[in-house]
């Protein structure tokens, strides 16, 4: 009897105590794992990326020409000093182009500097059919043979590295000054070849132009005023539409937003709440 008594007893204490720890875990849990759900809730948000531009139509020329294929004659003067002074003309487009990139990274630039290496590239192919003296021959970026370009390089990048609405202006610049020499050599050509380079060379800087004009309002809202160019020739080839290896920039901005999830509850349970996001998404079309 008194064994079972003892048991009895031992048995209620271990109860008991129990149920003391069960009540105290209670009272210091809850507060935690209620505070616990309202901190593990998630937020998503999500909502329609909407964005305007003008798409681009790559930046790659037409193939290179096999200038050898094309065909040639005996050069006149005039055709010997329009090689050579095309070829740093299109040398000095690539070098401002190439430090304009790196001042302002803005693609336009270092696409086209691409662009203008292939085109120095086809008057050096023809200086070297005619086994001419190549000008840019060991020049560094920035370094010409002819005084008057050296000059003009230093000018325009200066002037390019004030801002980035001067930059797109000088880029415009460039193109006008390509296809008003062009042009002129053009004219003073009589060999098919070097006319078909030239030729191609101008569809370029047309391209060109009128990429920058583009980007010029794109990205600062101004409009492209001619330097060079009559109003009636620059409007002529900015109306034009865009040939072969032209090049379009676009941006894009959206708003998104969602309802997200909050956890709440108390100590035994895990509650529901909602919330609201938003979000940023930028897209550009190149």
């Amino acid at each position: 009897m008194s064994k079972h008594i003892h048991r009895t007893a031992v048995f209620l204490i271990v109860l008991l105590a129990l149920m003391a720890a069960l009540t105290a875990c209670s009272s210091t849990s809850a507060p935690a794992t209620a505070a616990q759900g309202q901190t593990q809730g998630q937020g998503q948000g999500r909502g329609p990326r909407q964005g305007r531009g003008q798409g681009a139509q790559g930046m790659a020329d037409h193939p290179m020409l096999d200038v050898n294929a094309l065909p040639g004659g005996e050069l006149n003067e005039a055709e010997r000093e329009g090689l050579a002074y095309m070829r740093e003309e299109e040398k000095l487009a690539h070098d401002v182009y190439t430090a304009l990139y790196e001042k302002w990274q803005l693609p336009i630039f270092d696409h086209i500097a691409s662009s203008e290496t292939r085109h120095t590239n086809m008057v050096l192919a023809l200086i070297e059919k005619y086994h001419l003296d190549d000008p840019a021959a060991g020049k560094a970026p920035g370094e010409f043979s002819d005084p008057d370009l050296q000059t003009l390089y230093d000018q325009l990048v200066a002037q390019g590295s004030q801002s980035l609405e001067a930059a797109l202006t000088v880029g415009g610049a460039i193109e006008e000054i390509d296809i008003l020499d062009l042009q002129k050599h053009i004219a003073a050509a009589d060999n098919e070849d070097i006319r078909t380079v030239y030729d191609r060379l101008m569809k370029g800087s047309e391209n060109h132009l009128r990429a920058f004009t583009r980007v010029l309002a794109q990205e600062t809202g101004e409009t492209y005023q001619p330097q060079f160019m009559d109003k009636e020739a620059y409007e002529a080839i900015v109306s034009a539409a865009m040939g072969h290896g032209g090049y379009g920039q676009g941006q894009g901005q959206g708003h998104g937003h969602g309802e997200g999830r909050h956890g709440q509850g108390n100590h035994d349970e895990n509650g529901h709440g909602h919330g609201q996001g938003h979000g940023n998404c930028e897209g550009n079309n190149h």
